[in-house]
């Protein structure tokens, strides 16, 4: 039962509140504009992709915008991405991204038609144009997300405009800020044979209020190296995880339902901490 996969990437300290911010971007239809915790950013245009939506063959096009207030996704190489796309399940790789609320245009034909702004890092941007592989993996995660978010089909036949790089007028758009708001904190034990500890472990849930979008799990694990040491399994409302050899324990109960074939973990070597982000089912309370 034990996805190694959510153990595959090992975090410098800066990536660890990366993670923290991919998993607060994904809320943005939900920010409060005058919420404190939240910034307001103007994204630089980068390109327009033209598709349609399904069955209705509706006109959509796609503002691919970048900003330096997004943050970057772990480094990727050519033959990383290459990997990545040819593996059974390449949403692994999260790319932190901001998607605006759909706003009607009209085309160079005076035909209605919808637009969707997305904004990713712009350093990460730079890089796609520069490579046409990065360039469809960058189009295509951008689809899924809207997708994903307005529970939309667009159609993967799409076209890159050549001489329009945004269609409308670039909007601003609220960025969330970290907000961790500890929900549970669970103190470690002696468990089991005298060898073995329970770690210590935080939940938290974001957004802070409303029903959460994202259970987070912030395990700390002092000595130990590397992740290849890790056993995980998420279940559907439990998280077991064990460091070997004997060296950590935790097998606990958490409060909501989660997708656990969309939950992904990263282990930070400078702050030995584990964290592991859950989406929350919306079956859950």
């Amino acid at each position: 039962m034990t996805d190694s996969s959510l153990l595959n990437s090992e975090l410098e300290l800066q990536q660890q509140e990366e993670l923290y911010q991919q998993m607060l971007l994904q809320t943005m239809g939900k920010l409060q504009s005058e919420s404190p915790d939240s910034t307001l950013i103007r994204p630089q245009p980068g390109l327009c992709v033209k598709t349609f939506s399904e069955p209705g063959k509706q006109k959509v096009f796609i503002n691919i915008c970048q900003s330096t207030s997004v943050p970057p996704p772990p480094d990727l190489s050519r033959e990383e991405l290459v990997q990545l796309l040819q593996s059974e399940d390449p949403s692994g790789y999260r790319v932190p991204m901001s998607l605006g609320e759909p706003h009607a245009e009209t085309d160079n034909n005076s035909q209605g038609c919808t637009a969707y702004d997305v904004v990713i890092n712009q350093d990460f941007f730079q890089k796609s144009q520069k490579d046409p592989l990065f360039q469809q993996f960058v189009i295509l995660v951008s689809v899924e997300g809207l997708e994903n978010k307005y529970s939309l089909e667009l159609n993967r036949d799409w076209k890159v405009l050549k001489n329009r790089k945004f269609l409308g007028s670039v909007s601003e758009q609220n960025i969330r800020m970290k907000s961790r708001p500890v929900i549970q904190e669970l103190q470690p034990q002696e468990n089991g044979p005298a060898c073995v500890k329970r770690p210590e472990c935080s939940l938290l849930v974001e957004p802070p209020t409303g029903h959460p979008e994202y259970l987070i799990a912030e395990i700390k694990l002092p000595g130990v190296s590397s992740s290849r040491s890790l056993v995980l399994d998420v279940g559907e409302d439990r998280l077991v995880l064990t460091a070997r050899p004997s060296l950590y324990h935790l097998d606990i109960f958490h409060p909501f339902l989660v997708d656990q074939d969309n939950s992904v973990a990263q282990y930070n070597k400078s702050t030995q901490i584990l964290t592991v982000t859950m989406p929350v089912g919306s079956s859950g309370p």
